[in-house]
């Protein structure tokens, strides 16, 4: 159930019959040939899906992340760390303030682990609360799901290539990327990160067929749903 398609009224009312509600985190940022919008769009769609048996609300998707390591690649927005941290407590304190005590962050990008230091204080400041960090591309069982099908799978790879998050631009290597060396990028700024990257892509492949990816998209929703429905305190 998405909030966007509710009004304060039914959430009050909700809230008040179950306070559990889901916030989705992504980020804007390069993903080779596929959406700048890549981890917001997986990040909310995993969400809608998990909880729509449930009748769980969801809220629209923080889009903006930390994306740092891609600010030389035109379209790639980011927030500073402070900023971000204070805007994950924010919006934790107004959900909080709407009667929801058990709250499902699922993240969609790998630069948003940071959040989690800002949940661990927050929580000890609201005792009756519970917050569960999901991320749900690599949580054990989708993780183990995509190596199953290919272990070569990275950032901006086929592993996001998804019918939802491919654009117009139909250019698509077919071809396999070689792994970048992951310890170059982690000692130099966003602008050489951008000459050691080329388009974007980890390594890997830059698509799979369909069939592939949806197999990988129905163990995700049923995991994320399951951390809905269990183990809360």
């Amino acid at each position: 159930m998405k909030i966007a398609e509710m009004n304060w009224i039914q959430v009050e009312e909700r809230a008040a019959e179950d306070d559990r509600c889901i916030l989705p985190i992504g980020s804007v940022e390069q993903h080779a040939y596929l959406s700048l919008a890549t981890d917001m769009i997986l990040a909310e769609k995993v969400s809608v899906d998990a909880a729509e048996p449930l009748g769980i609300p969801v809220f629209p998707a923080m889009p903006y992340g930390l994306a740092s390591s891609f600010a030389s690649f035109p379209g790639t927005l980011t927030l500073s760390l402070a900023t971000y941290i204070g805007v994950v407590k924010d919006l934790l304190d107004s959900m909080y303030r709407s009667g929801f005590r058990r709250i499902l962050v699922v993240n969609g990008h790998g630069g948003n682990t940071p959040a989690t230091v800002a949940i661990s204080e927050w929580l000890n400041a609201h005792p009756d609360a519970s917050v569960k960090f999901h991320d749900w591309w690599r949580a054990p069982k989708t993780l183990a799901k995509v190596q199953e099908i290919d272990p070569a799978a990275s950032h901006a790879s086929w592993m996001e290539n998804f019918p939802w998050t491919r654009t117009t631009d139909q250019r698509q290597p077919t071809t396999s990327k070689p792994r970048i060396d992951f310890a170059a990028m982690a000692r130099v700024g966003s602008a050489k990160k951008r000459e050691l990257l080329g388009d974007g892509n980890y390594h890997g492949l830059y698509q799979r067929p369909d069939e592939d990816m949806l197999a990988i998209w129905d163990v995700a929703v049923l995991e994320t749903r399951g951390l809905l429905e269990k183990d809360w305190h």
